[in-house]
């Protein structure tokens, strides 16, 4: 049914020029109560600015700002200005008169727009003037290149007055075709979009002067037949051709663009999330609707056409709110949809909770939205107090960020793998991009998390108090914790802390990686057991400071194609420990006699007790790991040379030793290892370093590209070692008679290098799964069977994040040789009896319509063979710090809280972090699925025995 004051300008009945007329009136009446609204946010200054533009591209005078020459292009099409204007151009210049040229003078500006968030819900005091300059294609390269002159200096003149204003060059014909040779807007991609571009343009611009678009008067039925409506509208003079303007239609978005989109949005969200999450919902929901998407340009005209002009419900910001708002609602995401409404709030930015504020009409709007979402004066005050958030609030509020923007980085690859969409720019920019969110985001053992993306403007405390005390859950253990204010003895046990930690490193390292602690935090101490020292306290801040200054300078592509590396090494050596007291009987030799400190006093005793290594590499991730017990030293030491592999980039090294006694001789003698060892892998030959370290003997064999440690107590095992001679895919070949039973001969029998080989047999309620790894290791595991999706689908997940840990690993260059997909293959018959045949079979697809339950599990070496495990559960943390061995039993409870539909179903581990257990070695893909079978043992242990008592 048609509104009664719709128009409806039809081809086969008839165009009535009247109608034309009305219909461009709607457009220029919404468009000056923009225009009003961008006037008013504006300061007197930035109004002149606005106010002048067109004036100035109407003529060239050289006592005008922006004046380059008589030369220059000048003429703004059906420009006349007002005397009002003029007297504001001679209020700025008493000596400027206006001259206006008769005849038929030549007018190649044919218009300009202002496009983005002015005279939108989202314009704010910093907001950028984008103005597109649209000008007459006959221009020469000389005449375009005194027009960006002419733009540049308009740039400097608006500047100076408050306002930063950005020109971007747009000749029509040439847009409409996709040529343009650079960005259009401060918050462009680059060439990557254009319609998406043009979509914002549509919905966003406001014309200031020269001739308007043709797109207003083409009806959103007609849109697929632009060209031919319009050439109508021209040919048959309902409009004249010096009155329209052609930038193109919206009939169909290609779906690459929607990846290029997501990629730039994504790529400005890793440092700015609140800004870039509009955009990037908005680009899910076109997407999502691809091929039928229906830009929100073509809403905004649909309006117009059927006269609703209301300027709030067609303001830009709230327009895309509303799309969203839908999208989340008919999916049922409700938490998303709270993150979104904050996004729109904190970038809105108003305080509505302070009611001292002059009332306008963004604050009207605003507050309308909040009653209409239920939000009371308290959510109100905590998100006008942002810029007082401290660790906790941007802690929480970071969990439902990265988890945003994994979540469209997720989809944004399986749109693109779906669509086939991914050039070969898009998928090197995807993979680019993938690095840069798990460069920030992705957790792995011993990486310091970085918990403030953009959220508050300062973390810093003014006093911590930092305690070290008996970890309850680790009988004969003791960590750290980081608490607000200064804090008395035992006052600190009735406070939660801000930060806990094993390791008095890690806590001090994550304090300054994330700016609670700055350099005029004061900290009162309690140092428990340890040693540590007011004294050593402020040289280890001051060490972080020196090797990790910040705040450090964005990534660079070159670097993100290469895999990671070390760029500066910090060595810690015995913090709070002094190494005398701990060799009590060492205090009588504290003599002037020259000691090794590695076996001080001729007594074999190594004085090197503990390392802590805090790395800054290529990514900007800082990682601190740490070593102890009677190897530390030699353990760190082959641990690093193999992080360096052949690559001839060299890390920075610097040792630092601050306990009580011999700290000076303690770091020389360690950095003299680290150097001396460098030193000889430099050389890119085979060497041995042998060290006496107390009463072991160590022996490093550097090769190019690995280092292996053997340790030695007699005098016969480093002679048989060093007499050894010295290595690795092999196939697997069967005998005929072996294996005889089941269906492991079917299986191997398809070993393949480099490739990993999924089997499975489905069996009467129970299924069989192999898998055949890159080096041909079997992995095998019985589980009871739901339907195939259910059997195949948690594996997949979890392979899918192993090879990506891995593929980051490696150049980029390399990755479509390198990448390894996992390929599927059935047993067959199925049942009972011998498999005969192995058919293949499609991997399971994975779609993002159906959300999935996020288990990540991190490994982390603790004291000998001890692993410390630590669970996320949909980013939430779990951790055997916190809850010890009843880790598993809570995780079961949080799973069980979140699923939705009763049943027994099994808990899966979708994702699993060995870094540090394997150092810089990939480890194979059987040693990943032998830890996801035992923690998956364990998982579902915890739901067994919790569904017993839930269910008896």
């Amino acid at each position: 049914m048609n509104h009664p004051h719709e128009i409806r300008p039809d081809l086969d009945q008839g165009i009535d020029r009247k109608e034309l007329s009305k219909l461009r009136a709607r457009f220029l009446k919404i468009n000056q109560g923009r225009l009003d609204r961008a006037m008013e946010g504006l300061s007197t200054r930035q109004q002149q600015v606005l106010t002048l533009l067109p004036l100035f591209f109407h003529v060239n005078h050289p006592l005008l700002p922006g004046y380059v020459s008589g030369a220059t292009p000048a003429g703004v099409s059906g420009f006349e200005p007002d005397s009002d204007l003029l007297a504001e151009a001679q209020r700025l210049t008493r000596s400027f008169t206006y001259k206006a040229r008769h005849g038929n003078p030549p007018q190649p500006i044919h218009g300009l727009f202002l496009m983005g968030s002015l005279g939108s819900l989202a314009q704010a005091e910093q907001s950028d003037m984008d103005l597109w300059v649209c000008h007459a294609p006959d221009l020469d390269e000389q005449a375009l290149d005194e027009l960006r002159r002419k733009c540049q200096l308009l740039e400097a003149w608006a500047a100076s007055l408050g306002a930063e204003a950005h020109f971007f060059l747009i000749e029509p014909q040439g847009f409409v075709q996709g040529e343009r040779d650079g960005q259009l807007s401060s918050d462009d991609c680059g060439t990557t979009q254009h319609y998406l571009l043009l979509d914002e343009f549509y919905r966003t611009a406001i014309w200031l002067a020269g001739r308007t678009p043709l797109w207003w008067l083409v009806p959103v039925y007609q849109e697929h037949n632009y060209q031919g409506y319009t050439q109508t509208l021209l040919s048959k003079r309902f409009i004249r051709a010096q009155d329209g303007l052609d930038l193109g239609h919206l009939a169909h978005i290609p779906p690459g663009e929607f990846v290029g989109a997501g990629l730039w949005q994504l790529f400005k969200g890793i440092d700015s999330p609140y800004k870039s999450l509009l955009k990037l919902l908005l680009t899910e929901v076109y997407a999502s609707e691809h091929p039928n998407a229906r830009c929100l340009s073509l809403d905004y005209k649909q309006a117009v056409f059927a006269n609703h002009l209301d300027l709030d419900e067609l303001d830009p910001y709230v327009m895309v709110y509303r799309r969203i708002e839908r999208y989340l609602q008919q999916r049922g995401e409700t938490a998303r949809l709270e993150l979104v409404r904050r996004s729109l709030y904190l970038k809105v930015n108003k305080k509505l909770s302070d009611r001292s504020r002059s009332n306008g009409w963004q604050r009207q709007l605003l507050a309308r939205l909040a009653a209409e979402w239920g939000w009371d004066e308290r959510q109100l005050a905590l998100l006008d107090s942002r810029g007082q958030w401290k660790v906790r609030q941007v802690a929480v509020e970071r969990r439902e960020l990265v988890a945003e923007l994994n979540h469209s980085y997720r989809f944004l690859t399986q749109f693109a793998r779906q669509e086939r969409a991914d050039s070969r720019a898009d998928q090197r920019d995807l993979n680019v991009l993938g690095r840069r969110l798990y460069a920030a985001f992705e957790r792995r053992a011993g990486k310091i998390e970085v918990i403030n993306p953009g959220i508050a403007p300062d973390l810093a405390e003014d006093t911590l108090t930092l305690v070290q005390s008996p970890n309850r859950k680790e009988p004969g253990s003791h960590h750290w914790g980081l608490y607000n204010g200064n804090l008395g003895v035992h006052e600190w046990e009735h406070f939660s802390p801000i930060k806990r930690c094993r390791e008095l490193l890690e806590l001090l390292t994550w304090a300054h990686r994330n700016g609670v602690i700055d350099s005029s935090t004061r900290i009162a101490l309690h140092p428990g057991v340890s040693d540590l020292s007011e004294f050593e306290l402020f040289n280890l801040l001051g060490a972080l400071q020196q090797g990790i200054p910040l705040p450090l300078d964005t990534v660079s592509e070159v670097r993100l194609l290469q895999p990671s590396m070390a760029d500066e090494v910090l060595l810690l050596v015995n913090v709070a420990v002094d190494p005398l007291r701990h060799h009590r009987d060492l205090n009588i030799l504290m003599t002037t006699e020259r000691t090794d400190s590695l076996s001080y006093a001729g007594v074999r005793e190594n004085l090197v007790l503990t390392l802590d290594q805090i790395t800054l590499n290529s990514w900007n991730e800082v990682l601190v790991q740490r070593y102890d017990g009677e190897h530390a030293l030699v353990r760190c030491l082959r641990d690093f040379l193999n992080s360096l592999g052949q690559r001839s980039h060299r890390p920075r090294v610097r040792v630092r030793c601050y306990c009580h006694n011999r700290a000076q001789a303690i770091s020389q003698r360690v950095e003299e290892i680290f150097d001396t060892a460098q030193l000889l892998l430099d050389q890119q030959l085979d060497h041995r370093y042998l060290l006496q370290v107390a009463q072991h003997t160590h022996v490093l064999e550097l090769h190019p590209g690995q280092v292996t440690l053997a340790t030695f107590e007699h005098h016969e095992q480093i002679l048989a070692a060093l007499g050894e001679e010295r290595d690795h895919y092999s196939p697997l070949h069967l005998d005929g008679n072996a294996l005889q039973d089941g269906d492991l001969p079917l299986v191997l029998a398809q070993g393949q290098a480099h490739a990993i080989q999924v089997f499975y047999r489905l069996l009467d309620g129970w299924a069989d799964l192999y898998v055949l790894d890159e080096h041909n290791a079997l992995w095998q595991q019985r589980l009871p069977l739901q339907d195939e999706r259910h059997l195949l689908l948690p594996l997949q997940r979890f392979l899918h994040s192993m090879l990506t840990r891995r593929d980051t690993q490696l150049p980029l260059d390399s990755l479509p040789q390198a990448t390894l997909e996992p390929c599927y293959s059935q047993l067959l018959p199925s049942g009972a009896g011998k498999a005969r045949v192995i058919e293949p079979r499609q991997a399971p697809i994975d779609s993002h319509n159906q959300p999935y339950y996020e288990v990540q599990a991190i490994l982390q070496a603790g004291v000998g063979d001890e692993v410390h495990v630590t669970l996320y559960c949909d980013q939430q943390e779990f951790s055997q710090l916190e809850h010890g061995e009843q880790l598993y039993a809570v995780v079961a409870q949080q799973i069980l809280r979140q699923r939705r539909g009763a049943g027994s179903y099994r808990g899966y581990i979708t994702d699993l972090d060995l870094s540090e257990l394997l150092g810089d070695e990939q480890g194979s893909t059987s040693l990943y699925l032998r830890y996801k079978s035992q923690l998956e043992q364990a998982l579902n242990d915890g739901l067994e025995q919790l569904q017993a008592i839930l269910e008896p």
